[in-house]
């Protein structure tokens, strides 16, 4: 099959504009995921911070979330990237827990507002990104 028929069997229209925008949304929080999750396994390995701040001597609440987040980021990315429906899933538990984490278990890490925003700012921007994705399919 050659590029020419390939292309005339999925015409670029405007049709298409919002999912287009919703895939590009997912690549960049990809993105945004691998760096959380490298960053997560920084923390981990001992390449962030200094002898204070080693792993090994947080508390065993701090080292678990940070675990977690560091394995589930890069899922989520890959999930992504690819523009999966598993991968909006596992984002969205990333979201969600990190926000529960800031605002239940402030020891953790600090109890951050701002991140409990930027967090549901995300969110907020997927939501409306799909819901109007959505619309646009012919039902």
């Amino acid at each position: 099959m050659s590029v020419a028929a390939i292309s005339q069997e999925r015409p670029e229209t405007d049709e298409n504009v919002w999912t287009r925008r919703l895939v590009i949304f997912l690549r960049v929080m990809a993105i945004l995921s691998v760096a959380k999750g490298l960053y997560h396994w920084a923390q981990v390995t001992g390449f962030v911070g200094g002898e204070d701040d080693a792993f090994e001597n947080q508390p065993m609440a701090w080292q678990t979330a940070t675990v977690y987040f560091a394995v589930i980021e890069l899922v989520a990315a890959v999930g992504l990237w690819l523009a999966t429906p598993w991968g909006a899933v596992v984002w969205l538990t990333t979201v969600v827990s990190m926000a529960v984490i800031e605002l239940m278990f402030p020891a953790i890490y600090g109890g951050s507002l701002v991140i409990v925003g930027v967090e549901a700012l995300l969110l907020t921007a997927y939501l409306a990104l799909a819901w109007m994705a959505a619309r646009e399919r012919p039902p």
